[in-house]
């Protein structure tokens, strides 16, 4: 409701001070789009590029070949399993595994043969996540002006989405039925060959390489035991069964050793700056829009 006792004069002076005051909103806006936005921009491609570099460092002197590190993949509170494992950027190029017979304390020695190594397929999804997010980073290079928020926003839940992607490569390993195992090529790959009472599985949790070995038992034929088949696990516990070849087996033993690897711990902290980054430019681009 108007102030009688407010001169009707004034009323285009506070319509103009609204004009002045939005016109100097949208410069501040525009200024945001033009100048900030590309300054994360570039920010976040400095941030990834140190991440991506990390899933392919080269051997001091030889720039052309990836640095090989070998894990040694023990516990302190069991010596069942051991293993040195060779990792050259996603690919284990060796692995060695020493495994105590639970019950004839048997020691069991196996290693890839000279001709196999095997992918880790999580580092490969990983990176190559990483590099489109740098793809879309760089198809707006700091002459391109941005039209909107929306249009910032957009971009920003583009490279988020690979981000997270790329993440959750790293933190969730793929689940896996025991038959599966079975048949995974994995087990055809070590010399002398891996006896049939015994399967072993490799993958990245976090920032650790694991190693586990299953030790197993064949059910008698006229067992009188309720079998039921194991579902799909990243770790499968002792009692878990399953079916191969008409035959029926039992885990008796799970043994699972892991060792962190450094680059992997960067690259995961890379990660969650980099969306820190891109849900702080979302919110800034947002909040001045709204005003």
């Amino acid at each position: 409701m108007l102030n009688p006792q407010r001169s009707l004069s004034e009323l285009p002076k506070t319509s103009t001070a609204s004009q002045v005051e939005r016109v100097v909103l949208e410069e501040e806006f525009n200024w945001l789009l033009k100048e900030e936005v590309h300054a994360v921009l570039k920010q976040l491609q400095d941030v990834l590029k140190e991440a991506s570099r990390r899933f392919s460092m080269p051997t001091p002197g030889f720039e052309n070949q990836l640095k090989q590190e070998n894990f040694i993949l023990g516990s302190s509170t069991m010596d069942q399993v051991k293993g040195v494992l060779t990792l050259q950027g996603e690919v284990l190029t060796q692995a060695d595994i020493n495994l105590k017979v639970a019950k004839s304390s048997q020691v069991l020695h196996f290693q890839f043969r000279e001709d196999k190594q095997w992918k880790l397929q999580q580092i490969q999804d990983a990176r190559n996540h990483v590099n489109q997010a740098l793809q879309l980073l760089s198809s707006r290079d700091e002459s391109y002006h941005f039209k909107s928020g929306a249009e910032v926003n957009k971009l920003m839940d583009g490279v988020m989405l690979q981000l997270t992607r790329a993440r959750n490569r790293l933190t969730t390993p793929a689940s896996m039925t025991l038959p599966e195992l079975a048949a995974s090529g994995l087990m055809k790959m070590f010399s002398p060959p891996i006896p049939g009472d015994v399967m072993v599985n490799f993958y990245i949790n976090l920032s650790k390489l694991c190693l586990t070995v299953y030790q197993l038992h064949v059910l008698p034929p006229n067992t009188t035991k309720n079998f039921k088949p194991a579902g799909s696990s990243v770790l499968h516990s002792p009692g878990a069964m399953f079916e191969l070849n008409n035959n029926r087996f039992e885990v008796s033993h799970v043994h699972k050793v892991e060792c962190v690897v450094p680059w992997l711990s960067d690259t995961l902290v890379f990660f969650t700056i980099s969306l820190q980054l891109c849900q702080q430019l979302k919110d800034k681009v947002t909040w001045n829009y709204q005003k």
